[in-house]
């Protein structure tokens, strides 16, 4: 698979090294787990009262990994920081500070705690400590791991819209699930072969027959920068059947040129449903 899929794979007690998608760089070297915990939803707080027949025992209290611990939230996971050398120098980080990549300056994610870093799903890529890293495209690498959010959240949660946050609070594109089954096979008739504009780069496909299949979620969206569809955000902001998702701004941005490319790559005649983009 070129998405390591983190719920499935990430395990205790075995050597991992975190690599930076973007260059390839190593940011955690040789970590072994005790524990891998996914992380409750984050509007979990809000719902104790239903819960509990007395205060909030959690109020207090915030979900910090230990030495050896690795928590899995939708789109990030939390680390303890120990001595990365990818946090920021200061003697006692403050809260939300950039975590950057010192090879390409590419940004991985932020510090939540003096002790506890959050890393993007989208920015690092995790393999076992045995296996050499291998470069996956940019766009195939956000849109897998999006697509694998996306999948991973309607099942487990019967969640079908997204709001797409940066990690300064705007909202940039609205995603409605339509299926996560899609498959997609390509072909091409003629007699000689010929070069394609992917997300990925150019392509040069072969004379005939079927040149491969995909497995694709069908989404439609609508891009939220410039203060464009404000009314609906706001909605879907306030509407808890919404579930938000927090990516880097710059990730955002490559999410909504990826789905440009796939709406243009569509004959026009279906590359829109109900005001949304497809």
């Amino acid at each position: 698979d070129l998405v390591f899929t983190l719920r499935e794979s990430l395990k205790p007690h075995k050597n991992y090294i975190f690599y930076c998608q973007s260059c390839g760089d190593i940011i955690v070297k040789d970590r072994k787990f005790l524990r891998v915990l996914p992380l409750p939803s984050a509007d979990w707080s809000d719902l104790v009262e239903e819960w509990c027949c007395h205060p909030n025992p959690f109020a207090r209290g915030t979900l910090h990994p230990q030495h050896g611990d690795c928590f899995l939230g939708d789109t990030f996971f939390l680390l303890n920081s120990g001595n990365e050398s990818h946090v920021p120098e200061s003697p006692k980080p403050e809260e939300n500070t950039r975590v950057i990549c010192k090879r390409c300056k590419t940004m991985l994610g932020e510090t939540v705690s003096s002790d506890t870093i959050k890393y993007y799903v989208t920015e690092v890529v995790i393999r076992p400590s045995e296996e050499r890293f291998s470069p996956t495209p940019r766009f195939q690498f956000v849109q897998s791991m999006v697509a694998q959010c996306l999948s991973e959240l309607s099942s487990a949660k019967s969640t079908f819209r997204f709001t797409v946050k940066g990690d300064n609070g705007k909202t940039y594109v609205l995603i409605w699930l339509l299926n996560s089954d899609t498959l997609l096979v390509e072909s091409q008739g003629s007699s000689s072969s010929h070069s394609v504009f992917t997300p990925f780069g150019d392509i040069l496909l072969p004379s005939s027959g079927p040149v491969g299949t995909w497995n694709a979620v069908k989404v439609l969206y609508q891009p939220c920068i410039k203060c464009r569809n404000k009314e609906l955000a706001d909605a879907w902001e306030n509407d808890m059947g919404v579930h938000p998702l927090t990516f880097p701004s710059e990730t955002c941005l490559e999410l909504l040129l990826i789905l440009g490319l796939s709406t243009t790559s569509l004959p026009p005649s279906l590359r829109y449903m109900n005001s949304f983009q497809v």
